[in-house]
């Protein structure tokens, strides 16, 4: 990884907090930082520097900060060093919104625990879950689970999964978890419920409105807040661009000029409904363009495997809904193309957040029609930014 990728966030807290500038000054255990220099950190991020602590401390915490400086990280970090693994009991529960953050969690807690004698494992819907995994909850043999409000409510009401030992609840993604539009509150009350009075809780995301922040109140004590203002969350080491394309029919033949530079690296390209990722993704084969595809309604199998290949480079350009817009880290991702303009204000910068990953470079591209004209003015208000024109030379510095 990158040194030490500091992007200057200014925070607002509840109170005044540490800074630690290295790992090694945060108290943490051996094998631990041995797990952390392991997967490739140097030094904490702005985020990681404050918050590991106050996790540590066993405070309930509420931490935003940009995608791409190392949230996951951050309460995996203070998780591991918090929870006693020697004991055959669930640690800790950490909730995400999506099956392939889940699982994505559940490997950074795979690596940077890979020196302590942790055992955890994903839980999540659209797949049967493997007989051992059930075995192993059932007889406690799990210290962490990562998965989904829906299938880990459903295993506790069943008896499968026991928590009444767990020490501390993650909400990841947080304002999907805790918003209206998906469904999930009234799950992460539930499983809340289920849990001990005294279990910690730490709340995580890159965007969190008063309403959010409000809605923490109901299961949440004194929590100490590390927050970023709202126009402080664009990434500033990525590059914003809007290509005027006048009219929704001209998007495709601007995208068949680009894809050259499309493929330079790695790409993501967001539309807004699973039916126009369907039909750009044919319509991009059938011009002989290499892409693949990923949204809500494909069979798990199929989303796990377009995302191994994702990974691996071997396919270099992924069409997807908002489903890939929340959390998912590909280091070598390194532009965005917005064929829609996000319909959530919010989702516009966890798209771009997906490129200039840990403080990395990165380029993002909106195509806007004269219909996209006010909602791209309405972009650059709710976050402070100016949105340019793409130059004419943007091959040469893609």
């Amino acid at each position: 990884m990158d040194k030490q990728a500091d992007l200057k966030l200014r925070f607002r807290t509840s109170q005044k907090l540490e800074v630690c500038p290295a790992f090694e000054s945060m108290g943490l255990d051996r094998k631990l930082l041995q797990g952390i220099y392991a997967y490739g950190f140097e030094a904490p991020s702005a985020i990681q520097s404050r918050a590991i602590t106050q996790i540590i401390s066993g405070k309930d915490v509420i931490a935003q900060a940009q995608s791409g400086t190392g949230k996951t990280a951050t309460f995996t970090i203070g998780m591991l060093q918090a929870c006693s693994f020697g004991q055959n009991d669930l640690q800790c529960l950490i909730l995400s919104p999506t099956r392939e953050l889940a699982g994505q969690i559940n490997s950074v807690v795979g690596n940077l625990g890979s020196f302590l004698n942790v055992k955890s494992v994903a839980l999540v819907g659209g797949n049967k879950m493997a007989k051992q995994d059930s075995q192993k909850l059932q007889n406690g043999q799990v210290h962490v689970v990562s998965g989904t409000p829906g299938r880990v409510l459903d295993l506790i009401k069943r008896h499968v999964l026991v928590v009444k030992k767990c020490k501390m609840l993650v909400l990841d993604e947080a304002d999907e978890l805790l918003g209206e539009s998906l469904g999930f509150k009234q799950q992460i009350y539930d499983i809340f419920t289920k849990l001990p009075k005294n279990c910690q809780v730490v709340v995580v995301s890159a965007t969190m409105s008063k309403d959010i922040i409000e809605v923490t109140k109901k299961f949440m004590t004194t929590p100490v807040k590390i927050l970023v203002k709202q126009e402080e969350i664009s990434l500033e080491k990525i590059k914003q661009y809007y290509v005027d394309v006048d009219k929704e029919d001209w998007k495709f033949d601007t995208l068949c000029d680009l894809y050259d530079s499309l493929t330079i690296t790695q790409c993501v390209i967001f539309c807004n409904t699973k039916r126009k990722v369907d039909w750009l993704a044919i319509k991009l084969t059938q011009s002989n363009f290499s892409v693949a595809s990923m949204h809500g309604d494909m069979k798990q199998e199929e989303r796990d495997k377009v995302m191994s290949d994702f990974r691996s480079g071997k396919s270099r350009v992924l069409i997807s809904t908002d489903v890939w817009a929340r959390g998912i880290d590909v280091q070598q991702v390194s532009l965005v193309v917005n064929y829609d303009l996000p319909d959530i204000m919010e989702n516009y910068i966890h798209r771009i957040g997906r490129s200039g990953r840990f403080g990395r470079k990165g380029i993002a591209i909106n195509f806007v029609t004269k219909a996209d004209l006010s909602h791209l003015k309405q972009i650059e208000k709710f976050y402070k930014i100016r949105i340019k024109p793409m130059p004419a030379n943007f091959a040469d510095f893609s």
